[in-house]
């Protein structure tokens, strides 16, 4: 038996290093990896780069000229919510690493307060 980790904590443990209070919990993002091979696919990459020269390389919410690392394309409906669309040139915008992060949050509050309600999903023209 040994102490928690934890400073200050005077717990006794059996294994690990944390008690029950003190151990961190995992904060992984499943549906990114729920379709890392997609994201990884030929596909994928032809139609990102089918959609930054649609946009001409700008986000579509601010304006910039996004180009390299800052470059992120988002689906306007979720793949979780429309799998058949991840593949549709009209779901996908150019946006940059601010607005997608806006972007991201927007759509998991709607999606989050919907997931109990049985409503069907909402469509984002």
């Amino acid at each position: 038996m040994k102490y928690c980790g934890e400073q200050g904590c005077k717990k006794l443990i059996a294994s690990g290093r944390y008690c029950d209070e003190h151990r961190r919990r995992s904060n992984h993002k499943p549906s990114r990896y729920r379709y890392k091979s997609f994201y990884n696919s030929q596909a994928w990459k032809d139609l990102k780069s089918d959609c930054y020269q649609r946009d001409k390389g700008c986000c579509v919410e601010c304006g910039k000229l996004v180009y390299g690392k800052q470059v992120h394309h988002h689906h306007k409906i979720p793949i979780a919510v429309q799998p058949n669309l991840k593949l549709d040139k009209d779901n996908v915008v150019t946006v940059c690493n601010q607005c997608h992060n806006v972007l991201e949050n927007e759509l998991n509050v709607i999606y989050h307060h919907m997931s109990g309600s049985g409503s069907p999903p909402i469509i984002f023209k």
